[in-house]
């Protein structure tokens, strides 16, 4: 006798009862969502799943399309396997690794034995075209892990097999696609025809991955140049290379072999060579006067900003700290964002005129009075604190809109230098999983935010897509506009913040939105083995988010 179960359809509220067992896919036969686009992975219960998923109790859920971060991660998951089974059927010898997500696509290094030439691009589309219109099932297989990691060695992925022998699992999942073999840690379409939109281009020594624009699906997410930040990339990748750590796997086994104190040592001394370089390149320019600083969200900027200063002292500059937040309008005057809400996010926000006199003023040689911004009353009122830069002085300055021109368009060019950073993880699960770089940030957030503002995880993740939409606007488009480019990510850090976030991550309850992003997260550290901080650097910049920094915030 069959039983039925009751799912509540999240989309649109309704109540629908089906047979116990049925799959994700079977459920959605029966619902009506004329507002949703290609459904490709739903949230059960807020956890993201794939539409093979079955269904034994009663449930909520809520149908994927490629617009939701969930959906188009599972959309990129499955294309990336998709080409991985085409280099295989052309050159059974190849495989390819992600480099780096740059120009709103996914750089992958093509690992042929030889160059890549364009007739080998030509032949992987049409390979992976061929794949997509046959409509091929992606099998789920679960195996004992020595056999996983077995099937794995075999098959010439390594770092696929060094990442499933580190988590000593019992059990391991992996996927199919005829014959070809790959792991994921999130879900897959359930056959390749749901790739209804992607592009292959050459791209440096291999190819760009172009993926559909979740504003506009019918669109791939345009091109755009990002050589400084592919360059940024692949510094740090250098930085892996000289201490043996390009994948998760690896942090793992150095940490596992007492190598901790050594990796966080050597982390620490490369951000600080680069931060020496880094002033002393301002210094190379004497007519330099104002330092700006820009980057996203927890992205260490205050930290770096403060040892950049020191670095600049030790040249013989007298640093002197500006801040952008003071020049806020007053509130009335802050524009509306398309809710009617404040928007306080817009470089508008800001009195760049006022902003743009007092810093002419100061170049000019002038004593200013410094305004100082009541967030209590929302009105700007004076400091009484009056400064004049001297000489040998140098105004650093740091903002999410440090380098929009419209920011401080009517000052010269040649008193500025612009500094974008950011924290851009760079390390690998394994050659076909990668880290996305806002996880880094977010991570970082979860954790000050507990600590020093009374924010919970919920709180945190909560507002983390209105900040990752305004950093969008008003912070992303800008970031070739510098001068340099420094990536405050350490190279352990993913293994200190470990600890830190998970218990803030269990305490976000099942019967919350927030539960999928935490549940995602929570899942992505169980991949990463915890290490102790407490030798940590009180400059380092993970200090600004773990406490215990040297610095004054």
């Amino acid at each position: 006798m069959s039983k039925f179960i009751q799912i509540h359809c999240v989309n649109n509220g309704q109540q629908v009862q089906v047979e116990a067992g049925s799959t994700l896919e079977e459920i959605l036969k029966g619902i009506h969502l004329p507002r949703l686009g290609d459904v490709v992975a739903a949230k059960v219960n807020n956890v993201t799943r794939g539409l093979d998923y079955t269904v034994y109790q009663s449930k909520d859920i809520e149908f994927l399309d490629i617009t939701n971060p969930s959906g188009l991660r599972t959309y990129t998951r499955s294309l990336l396997f998709v080409m991985g089974y085409a280099i295989k059927q052309l050159y059974p010898d190849g495989d390819y690794c992600i480099e780096a997500p740059v120009s709103n696509g996914y750089y992958c290094r093509l690992n042929l034995g030889r160059p890549f030439e364009e007739d080998d691009l030509q032949a992987l589309k049409a390979c992976m075209d061929e794949v997509i219109a046959s409509n091929l099932p992606f099998e789920r297989n679960v195996k004992h892990t020595e056999e996983v990691i077995a099937l794995f060695e075999q098959r010439g992925m390594p770092t696929k097999a060094n990442l499933l022998r580190s988590l000593h699992t019992l059990y391991s999942n992996y996927y199919t696609l005829n014959d070809y073999a790959d792991y994921y840690y999130g879900a897959l379409l359930l056959r390749t025809g749901q790739i209804r939109l992607y592009d292959m281009i050459r791209f440096c020594d291999g190819v760009l991955l172009r993926v559909p624009d979740p504003a506009q699906p019918q669109q791939l997410k345009p091109l755009i140049k990002q050589s400084k930040m592919l360059d940024i990339f692949r510094e740090h990748q250098r930085w892996q290379s000289i201490m043996g750590l390009r994948t998760v796997a690896d942090l793992n086994e150095a940490c596992a072999q007492g190598h901790t104190s050594e990796l966080i040592n050597i982390s620490e001394a490369l951000q600080e060579k680069k931060i020496c370089r880094i002033a002393d390149e301002i210094a190379k320019h004497p007519e330099v006067k104002l330092v700006l600083i820009s980057g996203p969200s927890s992205s260490g900027k205050t930290t770096f900003s403060k040892r950049l200063s020191v670095q600049l002292a030790a040249c013989g500059y007298y640093p002197m700290a500006f801040s952008m937040d003071e020049y806020f309008v007053d509130r009335e005057l802050t524009p509306l964002d398309e809710n009617g809400q404040y928007d306080f996010e817009s470089v508008d926000a800001l009195n760049i005129p006022l902003l743009e006199h007092d810093l002419q003023a100061l170049f000019d040689g002038e004593e200013i009075e410094l305004p100082r911004f009541n967030f209590q009353t929302g009105k700007r009122e004076m400091s009484g604190k009056r400064i004049r830069m001297k000489e040998r002085s140098i105004l650093i300055m740091e903002g999410i809109h440090g380098l929009n021109p419209h920011l401080t368009e009517n000052i010269s060019d040649l008193l500025k230098y612009k500094i974008y950073v950011s924290a851009l993880t760079t390390i690998l699960l394994d050659d076909h999983n990668y880290i996305p770089t806002t996880d880094n940030r977010l991570l970082r957030r979860i954790v000050r935010d507990y600590k020093y503002r009374g924010y919970s995880a919920i709180d945190t993740i909560r507002r983390w897509p209105s900040v990752t939409k305004g950093e969008q606007k008003w912070i992303f488009p800008y970031q070739e506009y510098a001068d340099i480019m420094f990536n405050s990510a350490l190279l352990f850090e993913l293994a200190g913040l470990r600890d830190q976030a998970l218990p803030l991550l269990e305490m976000v309850p099942e019967d919350v939105p927030e539960h999928s992003e935490a549940y995602r997260l929570k899942k992505f550290l169980h991949y990463i083995q915890p290490i102790q901080i407490d030798n940590l650097p009180p400059t380092s910049l993970l200090r600004e988010f773990l406490g215990g920094s040297s610095f004054k915030y």
